[in-house]
């Protein structure tokens, strides 16, 4: 696994941002984005609270980010997330031209990272994701069984 150390240092400040999730009776699902080792976008689950399909933590940490850096493009940036993304956050990471994503836990019901598909890196699309998985995995799905 490369950059463990940086990877476990940002999946934790995915994990802050899950906690923020879990605080407001929200599925605790966290994520960050790095651009050259600093946070441009942070985003948690809020669903519920916003009434709003599309309130998913990476939309929200993408939205930021592109806001942050003044480009829809994330080339160079890495997200970490708190539990593998659904197949919406999929398609957005690859729109996005994120160029690596850190998973914490696999989500075999929804997820789109490897569990149901792997939208990251079908080579029929025009960009391809490189993909971490299982960082900090224990933490990250210790706080989805703590929830439900």
């Amino acid at each position: 696994m490369q950059n463990l150390s940086i990877d476990e240092k940002y999946m934790k400040e995915a994990i802050r941002q899950a906690k923020k999730a879990y605080a407001i009776k929200e599925v605790p699902i966290g994520c960050v984005i790095v651009f050259e080792d600093k946070i441009v976008g942070r985003g948690y689950n809020r669903r519920t609270t916003d009434k709003n399909t599309l309130a998913h933590a990476e939309l929200i940490a993408i939205r930021k980010a592109s806001k942050k850096l003044g480009d829809w493009r994330l080339e160079g940036c890495t997200m970490y997330v708190t539990l593998e993304p659904c197949q919406m956050c999929s398609g957005a990471i690859v729109q996005s031209r994120m160029s690596r994503v850190v998973v914490g836990c696999m989500n075999p019901k929804a997820g789109c990272a490897g569990s149901i598909l792997n939208l990251l890196q079908m080579e029929e699309f025009n960009h391809q994701v490189d993909l971490e998985t299982g960082v900090l995995a224990e933490d990250c799905s210790q706080m989805m069984k703590t929830f439900f």
